[in-house]
Order: C-alpha cells, then sequence, then structure tokens
C-alpha cells in the first residue's frame, strides 16, 4: 500500500500546492500596486469587513502565525494604515483597526483582487460552483 503512494495524487499536498502558488500569483497583483506582504494583505482584509478586532482574532482568522501578524501590524501602523488600541473591554487585549488610509488603500486592492478571482474561476468553467461548494465542505470540516 504505501509503495502505491503518489504524493502529486495527495489532496492535502495538491491543495497546499495550490494555495501556496495561488498566493504568490495574487501577492504579485496587489504588491505591484501597494507593497503590501501576503500577511499585511490578509490582516487588512479582514479589518476591512470588521471593525476593530483583537491581534488574537487576527491569528485565528487569517491562519497566520502570531509572529508575523505581529510583524505586519507595526509595519502597517509605521506606513499608518492600522491603528492600535488598548481594549476598553480587557486591558490585556490590543485591537487592530483600519485607518482612513488603510481603506482607501484597501478599497483600491480589492477590486484586483476581485478580478483575479474572477479569472480563476472562469479558467474552471462551468466546475466553478461546485469547486467552491467543495472548498467550502472541507474548510468546515476542517475548522
Amino acid at each position: 500500500m504505501a509503495e502505491d503512494f503518489d504524493l502529486d495524487d495527495f489532496l492535502p499536498y495538491q491543495l497546499a500546492v495550490v494555495a501556496s502558488r495561488m498566493s504568490r500569483a495574487l501577492t504579485d497583483v496587489y504588491a505591484a500596486e501597494s507593497g503590501l506582504s501576503m500577511p499585511e494583505w490578509r490582516i487588512m482584509a479582514h479589518l476591512m469587513s470588521t471593525q476593530a478586532v483583537s491581534v488574537r482574532e487576527i491569528h485565528q482568522r487569517t491562519d497566520l502565525d502570531k509572529s508575523k501578524v505581529s510583524r505586519a501590524c507595526d509595519r502597517l501602523e509605521a506606513e499608518g494604515l492600522l491603528r492600535k488600541t488598548i481594549s476598553a473591554q480587557d486591558r490585556r487585549l490590543v485591537e487592530l483597526e483600519l485607518t482612513p488610509a488603510g481603506r482607501d488603500l484597501m478599497s483600491r486592492l480589492i477590486p484586483l483582487a476581485q478580478d483575479f478571482q474572477a479569472r480563476l474561476l472562469d479558467g474552471i468553467g462551468e466546475d466553478a460552483a461546485v469547486f467552491q461548494s467543495v472548498l467550502a465542505r472541507i474548510m468546515k470540516e476542517l475548522k
């Protein structure tokens, strides 16, 4: 059985490779426009659809290591794109939110990301809806 194993046919490997390649390709799109790294993009994209949230929530939601979240947030804050504040409810928590400049940048970048996704889905063709449904089920199963 083990001798029949082919890594190229192993679903976790395939998904990891596709995710890595897709992430690099999308990073090329928004980095050319903004200079953002992948962790910075993920943090800002999450903050675009929320109010102030904790670093812990960003870490969980973006599936990034805490150290990457911390470094990315420090850079975004230094660039004036993100604001950190101490939580009024729990003084141990740091809350993050986009500044107006951060929201403006994301308003320019999100259409680029949406176009990127539309091209990917167009490439999948008539199977795109099924593909997205299956991915959603896998994500729900692995939560």
